[in-house]
């Protein structure tokens, strides 16, 4: 029976909670130093996550990077929610950060 289970699509739920957990904090400290000037650094991540998942041939493999990817491009949109989030006292602001946006 075991031979027959196919576990492929519980590790992929299990990676994308965890790719999705990551992303968060990885955002909120991507606005806190370089602000929303970062949009353009979750754009380049993503077209190379978008082009390995094209590119590899391994399905799993495959599967993680596209999710990689979209949680990228996901990211960009979120940096300037994250922007807006800080301007109305949600998240502290850096109050090193020369170029405020």
């Amino acid at each position: 029976m075991l031979d027959t289970i196919s576990f492929n699509g519980l590790l992929i739920g299990v990676a994308t909670f965890l790719i999705i957990g990551l992303f968060h904090p990885l955002v909120v400290k991507a606005e806190y130093y370089i602000g929303t000037k970062s949009w353009w650094l979750f754009l380049l991540f993503g077209i190379i996550s978008t082009a390995i998942s094209i590119f590899i041939t391994n399905v799993f493999a495959s599967i993680i990077f596209g999710i990689i990817a979209f949680s990228f491009f996901w990211s960009i949109l979120e940096v300037f929610q994250q922007a807006k989030r800080v301007r109305k006292g949600w998240f502290h602001a850096n109050p090193n950060k020369q170029n405020k946006n």
